[in-house]
């Protein structure tokens, strides 16, 4: 469908990529990946003809359409959300109203043998058939259900753009783009402005009802589920695997050990002509071999290892300040805009040294409460900074607040002060800006190489309170685990609001949970979380129903009453109809179900144990036998894990039916 061939790309006489070619079939789902300033949405540009490269063509089939969504946009500010929406189907609805002209025309009209009658009747008949042939017979549907499924409540249909944060009007263009339903989606980082709930749907939508897709992210699991196409940009060059990112990870280890080999052999090859032409250089009787051996050594073309180099990306905050027992004190907070209460009666401590998550579906407030903490916004109730505390603020929109007119360099080199103004180089060379890279525009660089350009401004003063909203937005996954050894190594107290959970496993002691109107505290990691939950992601916690504060219970629909709820309510009247005997009579053989279904499973497992075991007994020792068996027992554990709970759930059930 669109042929890549022969691209190249320069910047400042630098190469982004070399003699580039490949082809984006009709169907095809493609990650496209690559290190930070790799050229992927450099790629992607050119793709979408925003863009020349330096040499090569992009050979589009004539009336093919085009998707493009980038990491950041100007959208439009003047109109409501359902009409910004609409203008995807300006034809179409141009094409309705024509035919309900032409209907109306016609129930006037009585000259039915006319000329004019008849052309009016085959301009209708050609208006219906593009309508079904375009699929556009239902537009209101169809923009009602993409918006739900981004996020959007109907309440939010009839709201100006302009009242939503800049994430939302992103899915304002997203879901133009998919309304369009191009022959080709191009997406640069689509998952960065949505929540867990609506990336899921986004990728069903991607894997059911889009065509050929080129997409841009960091997030694994998303890009797993949606491609089965990878094509990796490394040291200039593209590498095209037809499987997934998980597979294309192994594969790419075993390229790079195959490419270290081959370099290994190439150094040796040029050790042992380097040490022949200095031991013979100047004997006679040698000069035709010694100049052989030199024409032999200006051939050898210098094998790459195409390998991410995170050595010189050194990331370390300074030492913390020590600041008092309780860094931060929140008493009944809330906060309000107008009648919309974001929540409200948070009350928690923080302790010195604390790592903390604050997770949640977007808009219950979390970025809201940051807000509140750094005194961005008014809110009610009493709120206190510890002793001595000193905090420094990742915003989510951090890296869009750069000057892009500047360099990268007078970036830093305006917010320095002190000694710090002559280690600038130094700086930025462990951040990978060493060399041409500092002269560099701040408009030039990538999505990730400009959060990595805001990180180096958090670093610039020594805090002890450190509060990032969403810091692995644009980083590359090398550079997300580098950026969470070093927030693991920080003495102070943080916060870090993020969907990321397994840039989260590991890292908290403790989540906030943001939902409803509240904020619940969690003990514990993200997964104890997760399992005091009984849910296996994030996401299937947003997709529970939000509970309503009690003081908005009287405005708004009741809401499905929740387990702890149902057990609260007073007790059912001994006789029972037919009816209700008959549910829960459902209600226990459903939970007998779910427990004899989780013992079955435990017992196939332990059996397929049990031979591995006897296998390893009579001597054999396969390295993926023993890979094997270590990964099975920790697949045992979960099913215990779920058999226990099921188990339970189902005691608990007959305990509540024989009251």
């Amino acid at each position: 469908m669109i042929s890549v061939s022969g691209l190249t790309v320069e910047f400042s006489a630098r190469p982004i990529f070399s003699d580039v070619s490949f082809v984006i079939n009709p169907t095809d789902k493609i990650a496209l990946v690559g290190k930070n300033g790799a050229g992927k949405s450099t790629l992607l540009k050119i793709i979408a003809g925003l863009q020349n490269p330096t040499a090569g063509s992009i050979g589009r089939p004539e009336g093919t359409t085009i998707g493009y969504l980038p990491q950041q946009m100007q959208v439009a500010d003047d109109t409501t959300v359902v009409d910004e929406v609409k203008k995807t189907f300006c034809k179409a609805l141009s094409r309705h109203a024509e035919i309900d002209d032409i209907s109306a025309q016609l129930s006037q009209r009585e000259d039915y043998d006319s000329d004019a009658y008849q052309a009016l009747i085959e301009r209708l008949t050609y208006l219906n058939e593009r309508i079904a042939i375009e699929g556009t017979d239902n537009i209101d549907a169809e923009i009602e259900r993409t918006l739900l499924g981004l996020g959007f409540t109907r309440a939010d249909f009839n709201r100006p753009t302009k009242e939503f944060s800049g994430g939302w009007r992103m899915r304002i263009e997203l879901a133009k783009i998919l309304l369009r339903n191009p022959d080709v989606l191009l997406l640069d980082e689509p998952t960065n402005h949505l929540d867990i709930e609506s990336i899921q749907w986004l990728e069903q939508f991607l894997v059911q009802k889009a065509k050929a897709v080129v997409l841009v992210s960091h997030d694994r699991a998303f890009i797993d589920n949606v491609t089965k196409r990878t094509i990796e940009i490394s040291c200039g060059r593209i590498y095209d695997y037809k499987v997934n990112y998980s597979h294309f990870v192994e594969l790419r280890k075993e390229r790079i050990d195959q490419q270290r080999r081959a370099y290994d052999n190439q150094q040796a090859q040029i050790a042992e002509i380097k040490d022949f032409v200095e031991r013979f250089r100047y004997k006679p009787t040698k000069s035709n071999q010694v100049q052989s051996r030199l024409k032999q050594l200006e051939k050898i073309v210098p094998i790459e290892i195409d390998e991410v180099d995170t050595a010189r990306l050194r990331l370390k905050f300074p030492p913390a300040p020590r600041s008092g027992d309780f860094p931060l004190i929140l008493e009944d907070v809330g906060k309000a805009y107008g009648d919309h209460q974001v929540f409200d009666h948070a009350t928690f401590t923080l302790r010195r040294g604390e790592k903390v998550a604050f997770v949640g579906k977007n808009g219950e407030g979390k970025s809201t409460l940051v807000k509140c903490i750094m005194n961005e916004i008014p809110f009610t109730g009493d709120l206190k900074v510890g002793h001595n505390v000193k905090i420094g603020y990742f915003a989510q929109n951090q890296a869009q607040l750069l000057d892009g007119e500047i360099t990268v360099f007078d970036t830093i080199d305006r917010v320095a002060v002190g000694d710090i103004r002559t280690r600038i180089r130094d700086i930025l060379g462990a951040f990978m800006f060493g060399g041409e890279a500092s002269d560099k525009k701040v408009k030039v660089l990538s999505g990730g190489e400009k959060t990595r350009l805001a990180m180096i401004k958090l670093l610039l003063e020594p805090v002890n309170l450190l509060i990032l909203d969403e810091p692995t937005n644009h980083l590359d996954m090398a550079t997300k685990d580098i950026l969470k050894d070093a927030i693991k190594a920080f003495d102070g107290t943080v916060i870090v609001v993020s969907h990321d959970r397994d840039f989260l496993d590991g890292l908290v002691e403790k989540v906030y949970e943001f939902g409803g109107g509240r904020v619940r505290e969690n003990l514990g990691g993200i997964y104890d979380f997760l399992r005091a939950k009984r849910i296996a992601s994030l996401g299937e916690l947003e997709r529970r129903p939000v509970e309503a504060p009690e003081e908005k219970q009287e405005k708004t629909a009741p809401q499905p009453a929740t387990k702890a709820e149902q057990e609260k309510k007073p007790q059912a009247p001994k006789q029972l109809s037919y009816a209700e005997m008959k549910e829960r009579d459902k209600m226990v053989k459903r939970a007998e179900k779910a427990v004899a279904e989780a013992e079955k499973k435990v017992e196939m497992l332990e059996e397929a144990q049990r031979q591995r075991e006897e296998r390893l007994a009579a001597g054999e020792a396969d390295p993926k036998l023993l890979e094997e068996y270590s990964s099975a027992q920790k697949e045992i554990e979960n099913a215990m894990s779920v058999w226990e709970l099921a188990q339970t759930d189902l005691d608990n059930l007959k305990e509540r039916l024989s009251r």
